[in-house]
């Protein structure tokens, strides 16, 4: 099995953590098809190996963690333990012999440790930087996370009928587009996370100017 997330970082929309379990003897097949880290394709590229994925995956999951849930839950406890609870509510899904994550953490054994215990899986669970460029199953899950974070920014688009951005704080798009609706709207718009830095200064730039 192979995790990776798609989102921890956005000012807008979800995060997303995908696991896919994936028979040993298919791994070439991922290698075969040019899977890699997702950062490294292009988005139509992403979407063909993702439909090429879930046809060899024995099993998959994939947690969509919405942007006001994050803001709730950092009341509560750290980025990086939101971290450990998503990844660990991926891994409870699934069931493999051993379970690869590309860690979340600065120490990878502490979150592999953490995540382990947050599931009650009885796997063996690794975690390492860089997962998603050194283990193809975790370059698989890598794929699934980034397609299903960029079809929901999509489909923010779509309902809004204007452009986002890629919703990444350093995206000049993303914040014209923030700043142009607290101008008009008076606030943040629903799918942005209010917690973030990033959208606190946008709403104070806003009071400044009132």
């Amino acid at each position: 099995m192979g995790a990776d997330e798609a989102g921890k970082g956005p000012v807008i929309g979800s995060m997303f953590v995908a696991g896919v379990v994936i028979d040993e003897d298919r791994l070439f097949d991922l290698a075969a098809m040019g899977v890699k880290d997702s950062k490294l394709l292009t988005p139509a590229r992403r979407e063909l190996l993702a439909a090429r994925i879930e046809k060899i995956t024995l099993d998959k999951y994939v947690l969509e963690v919405k942007p006001e849930v994050i803001d709730e839950l950092r009341q509560l406890m750290t980025m990086n333990e939101i971290m450990v609870r998503s990844f660990s509510k991926v891994v409870e899904k699934l069931s493999a012999d051993r379970a690869i994550l590309d860690a979340a953490d600065v120490n990878p054994v502490r979150f592999a440790r953490r995540v382990k215990e947050g599931s009650g899986t009885g796997m063996e669970v690794i975690a390492e930087h860089r997962a998603d460029r050194n283990y193809p199953v975790v370059a698989a899950a890598s794929i699934l996370a980034k397609v299903n974070r960029d079809r929901s920014v999509r489909e923010i688009e779509a309902a809004i009928g204007e452009e986002i951005g890629s919703g990444y704080p350093s995206d000049p798009a993303t914040i014209r587009f923030l700043e142009s609706w607290v101008k008009e709207h008076g606030d943040l718009p629903p799918f942005a996370r209010q917690s973030w830095k990033t959208a606190e200064r946008i709403k104070a730039g806003l009071k400044s100017r009132v």
